[in-house]
Order: C-alpha cells, then sequence, then structure tokens
C-alpha cells in the first residue's frame, strides 16, 4: 500500500519539522499535560515533572511561551510570584497531548514489566 503525501515545500518541512521537535518533546508534553487543569508557578512545576533540571524547566517554558503556547504571569508582589498558563492554543495542544498522557498512566506498569522482562533476557 503507497500512501500519498501532499507536496510541501522545504521551507514549510522546516517550520513543520521545528514545530513537531517542540511539541514532541518529553518536557514539553509533560509540562502541557500539568498545565491542562490550570496555572502553576515555576517550583510547583519543577515539583511535579521529576527529573528535569532548573535550566531545562526555564528553556522549555521559554521555548512555549514563544511559540504561543504558554503564557507567564508576574504578580507584583515581594517577592514577584510567577504563574505559567496554557494560552488558547496551548490548550489544543493539551486536547491532542494529554490522551498519550492518559494511555501513559495508564501503560506504565505494564511497560515497565515488558521493560525487565527484556533486560533480563537480552543480558544472559
Amino acid at each position: 500500500m503507497t500512501v500519498e503525501l501532499p507536496d510541501i515545500a522545504s521551507e514549510d518541512c522546516q517550520a513543520l519539522g521545528s514545530i513537531l521537535a517542540r511539541v514532541g518533546d518529553k518536557w514539553t508534553v509533560l509540562i502541557v499535560v500539568l498545565l491542562g487543569d490550570g496555572p502553576k508557578r515555576f517550583n510547583e512545576i519543577k515539583r511535579m515533572v521529576g527529573g528535569i533540571s532548573q535550566r531545562m524547566l526555564t528553556f522549555t517554558l521559554r521555548g512555549l511561551e514563544r511559540d504561543g503556547l504558554v503564557t507567564r504571569t508576574v504578580f507584583p508582589t515581594k517577592p514577584p510570584r510567577v504563574e505559567y498558563g496554557l494560552t488558547k492554543l496551548g490548550s489544543t495542544l493539551w486536547e491532542a497531548v494529554e490522551p498519550l498522557g492518559s494511555w501513559a498512566r495508564a501503560h506504565v506498569s505494564e511497560i515497565l514489566k515488558s521493560r525487565e522482562k527484556f533486560d533480563k533476557k537480552d543480558a544472559g
């Protein structure tokens, strides 16, 4: 079976590739899923996303903000409080990746068992 692909200009492919790289990044998916139920503070996101460094979280949030997927709101308190939330566009991404997150949560133990079984077989 052959699939006909639309003729896409080289510059369109580059733009599409950069967008898919952003939305396909593991940190992006985790952060977007977490922000799906409302805005969160930086440290709250950092606590919820295990294993992400402060530098990587900052880098990812800036990229999401640049792409119009996340808003950064600074509240005039001392010290300043900063919250990150999904934009309208970001909410459409959440609608796309949330089922993937749900699937991963539903099957995590099954996949971890399979990995363990495979690794034992491969090692010995």
